[in-house]
């Protein structure tokens, strides 16, 4: 039986693919020569522009992302999310639960998503998922999903197309992002060998320890609770998640505070730059009191 016809936002999962998508973002013009792209990524040097054409054409066949041109010049066929104002991009804030800390061996057991969009969750998706393994009882202690529970949920091949069609293009944000994000990708390719989400990823992990760095830690509960937020259900994807966008969405906030408008000047936001922030405050609040 064949494998059903990916669905668009999914891309080639090749590391070479990648390499030629970021050496393009890289350059000003968003497009490079094909020979530059056999030399510099495939160490195929010294290629007539028809040939380089040929075997870079059939490394980026399967990512839509990339476009060949009949000027043998490969060129980003997609908007460059990096550059998009904060305000105008769609994020979907995810929580997984797993069976284990590795995939494989271990398998999602539930997912729960939220979107948000210009500053407000929106709308949301969850769902328990059948990781076709027992759960390591230290797991059950640690979320509270058994086997029983799990037992007659769909596999992650019968919500694939319901969770690709939810995420759409949109970035995809997590406390600890590359956890999150691999599971998926992991079970995606048991679905369509080879590939994986087109989405960038955003991590709160990362964004909290930059924006708010005086916390004692910033594991989610910490940063939950710097900002008042609730955890209905923790270690719960459903809760996990939803916590997690609203830290994320006060972080937003944070960061227009700051004039920090795109999703490149957000990766690139420095912990000095809120010290900074703080000591202007501080000098506008003395300011205030000798008036």
């Amino acid at each position: 039986m064949s494998s059903p016809l990916p669905p668009l936002n999914l891309i080639s999962d090749s590391l070479l693919v990648q390499e030629a998508f970021e050496l393009l973002q890289r350059q000003r013009s968003r497009r490079a020569r094909a020979e530059m792209i056999a030399a510099s990524i495939l160490q195929l040097p010294d290629l007539d522009p028809p040939t380089a054409s040929l075997i870079v054409s059939d490394l980026i066949k399967d990512d839509c992302r990339l476009l060949l041109t009949d000027e043998h010049e490969v060129v980003l066929a997609c908007e460059d999310a990096e550059r998009r104002a904060l305000g105008e991009i769609d994020f979907v804030v995810v929580d997984v639960e797993t069976t284990g800390a590795k995939a494989p061996p271990g398998r999602i057991t539930e997912i729960g998503a939220y979107r948000v969009s210009r500053g407000r969750i929106v709308a949301e998706f969850q769902t328990l998922v059948n990781p076709q393994t027992l759960i390591p009882p230290f797991i059950v202690g640690l979320t509270g999903i058994t086997d029983q529970m799990v037992k007659d949920a769909p596999l992650f091949g019968d919500v694939v197309e319901r969770w690709l069609e939810f995420a759409g293009t949109s970035v995809l944000v997590a406390h600890n992002a590359p956890f999150d994000v691999r599971f998926i990708n992991h079970e995606v390719a048991q679905v369509f060998p080879g590939r994986r989400m087109i989405n960038s990823q955003l991590c709160t992990v990362a964004l909290s320890r930059r924006v708010v760095p005086n916390l004692l830690n910033h594991r989610l509960h910490t940063v939950a609770a710097h900002f008042a937020v609730k955890i209905n259900g923790r270690h719960r994807a459903a809760g996990d998640a939803r916590a997690t966008a609203e830290v994320f969405v006060r972080l937003l906030e944070i960061l227009d505070q700051h004039g920090v408008r795109d999703l490149a000047a957000a990766r690139r936001f420095k912990k000095s730059e809120v010290r900074n922030y703080q000591k202007s405050e501080v000098r506008s609040q003395k300011s205030e009191v000798r008036r």
